[in-house]
């Protein structure tokens, strides 16, 4: 069987799948939300300040690149 005969197949099925209702969605999303795992309030207190700490130290090691290449630059570029 080649790629196509599969392909022509697979189409025909999805076409053939029962329609569901747009409205539909609301319940399956409730179900799916009521399924997620949902952190603790410590949890979470925790872990956005882990978040907050990381961006901090990311922009003093990025501010310092930044200063530092443009330090670098300028000196190159004014002086030759």
């Amino acid at each position: 069987m080649t790629s196509r005969a599969k392909k022509v197949k697979v189409v025909k099925s999805a076409a053939s799948a029962k329609k569901k209702s747009k409205l539909s969605f609301f319940p399956e999303a409730l179900e799916e939300l009521k399924k997620a795992y949902w952190p603790t309030w410590q949890e979470a207190l925790r872990l956005s300040f882990l978040v907050v700490i990381v961006c901090g130290v990311m922009g003093v090691i990025l501010g310092a690149l930044d200063y530092g290449f443009t330090k670098l630059l300028g000196g190159l570029l004014l002086s030759g």
